[in-house]
């Protein structure tokens, strides 16, 4: 089946899912799930341009989410804006799905005449690299290291 990417400006019915696949993977134990979940519905509702989350579909499944944030790394609120949140359920890694929900966010950011984006990463740097995503510096969050990066869209 083709996959699609969307907007859940424009599915909100799919809100629930991306944010239980951020919360479990990232903020599970430092907020309530339902906290999450109604700050992402009043967004979505608010048809903000960010934060604005993106799910891909795989047919009619979604499978990945990846957003676009004013701020995402407490140490550095200096930089703005962000890419964050690329996830890929696991049966569904290996595709190219998280370069395709990148590429959504990149030209969402674009359209808003964005010329850098940042992220932050753990575990994927190389991932980041391979479709143009620059290391800046290395820094700690919560006491780990992670590979600050940057892409220019101009």
């Amino acid at each position: 089946m083709p996959t699609s990417i969307v907007s859940t400006i424009d599915r909100p019915d799919l809100v629930e899912v991306s944010v239980r696949w951020r919360w479990e993977e990232w903020s599970r134990g430092k907020e309530p799930f339902e906290d999450a979940l109604s700050r992402a519905q009043q967004a979505t509702a608010a048809r903000l341009q960010m934060p604005q989350t993106f799910v891909l579909l795989d047919g009619v499944e979604p499978v990945g989410t990846a957003s676009l944030t004013a701020q995402d790394l407490e140490e550095r609120p200096d930089l703005t804006p962000w890419l964050a949140g690329v996830f890929v359920a696991p049966h569904a890694r290996g595709r190219g799905h998280a370069a395709k929900l990148v590429a959504a966010v990149e030209a969402e950011a674009s359209r808003q005449s964005i010329a850098t984006l940042w992220l932050y990463t753990r575990t994927a740097e190389r991932i980041y690299a391979r479709i143009g995503w620059q290391t800046v510096e290395t820094i700690l969050h919560n006491s780990n290291p992670y590979a600050l990066m940057r892409r220019e869209l101009r």
